[in-house]
């Protein structure tokens, strides 16, 4: 978890979704909306293993430098690794960072990290910032439509579901079985067909926010929609709103 939660993907998930301080460049991890609603990659054991060595090297790694050298901090050292990275040449106290710390073999370990956890979510690892948010709202979408099946992915389930009891059982169905009244055959033809694929649904509720003359809320905007329960509609409008992508007052929400 730490190992996925150290990579690119997940830095630019909660650059996009926290909040900042002053003018805008300080940012605030806030655990609500960076890490509550992040979806972590399904990985199966080896991925596991994989991300898991290389989040045990990178930390040894830090700690030993540190230990090595006890005036390192971990700012100057990243703000050497983010040089590198821009290409910039490095000044006289920079290149003592660099040496101290052995910041070249830091980014090695991150690249490798980068590399492992985008094979786990089964995605290229160049995608763009702007790919990958929106393949993550995508993911965060499907997971939505998971748990409201009763399938909900515990990080840690012997604390977080010590009874082992599923999550049907749990009663997670219990909005969709209150609200899922039927609707007639004539009143669905009317309206917008719900995609199946939740990329295409997160898609639709932005098309259809922007085709909208007004802000609107989530129960209207599922009224919209054939077959689209408003919990449904609402977990995707809070999303994009996490990731800035609409506008949210009071309980309207606007592209």
């Amino acid at each position: 978890h730490l190992g996925v939660l150290s990579s690119r993907i997940h830095v630019l998930y909660s650059l996009a979704a926290g909040s900042w301080l002053g003018v805008g460049n300080d940012p605030v991890y806030a655990k609500t909306r960076c890490f509550d609603p992040f979806p972590f990659p399904d990985c199966n054991d080896a991925q596991k293993a994989r991300i898991r060595a290389l989040a045990e090297e990178l930390d040894a790694h830090l700690k030993r430098v540190q230990a090595e050298h006890p005036t390192l901090t971990l700012t100057g050292i990243y703000n050497v690794l983010e040089a590198l990275r821009e290409g910039r040449t490095l000044n006289a106290k920079e290149k003592l960072i660099h040496d101290q710390g052995l910041v070249s073999v830091l980014r090695q370990l991150h690249d490798d990290l980068e590399a492992a956890v985008a094979e786990a979510y089964g995605w290229p690892a160049d995608l763009t910032d702007e790919e990958t948010l929106t393949h993550l709202v995508a993911l965060n979408a499907e997971r939505v439509a998971e748990e409201a099946q009763g399938i909900i992915r515990y990080l840690r389930p012997e604390y977080q579901n010590p009874s082992g009891a599923s999550a049907t059982q749990s009663g997670l169905k219990l909005t969709k079985e209150k609200t899922g009244k039927a609707k007639s055959s004539k009143a669905s033809a009317a309206k917008t067909p719900w995609p199946k694929p939740l990329a295409e649904r997160v898609r639709a509720v932005e098309e259809a926010l922007r085709s909208a003359n007004a802000p609107v809320t989530a129960e209207a905007l599922s009224k919209t929609f054939a077959r689209a329960s408003e919990s449904d509609i609402q977990e995707i409008l809070d999303t994009l709103v996490t990731l800035g992508r609409i506008q949210q007052s009071a309980e309207s929400y606007s592209a």
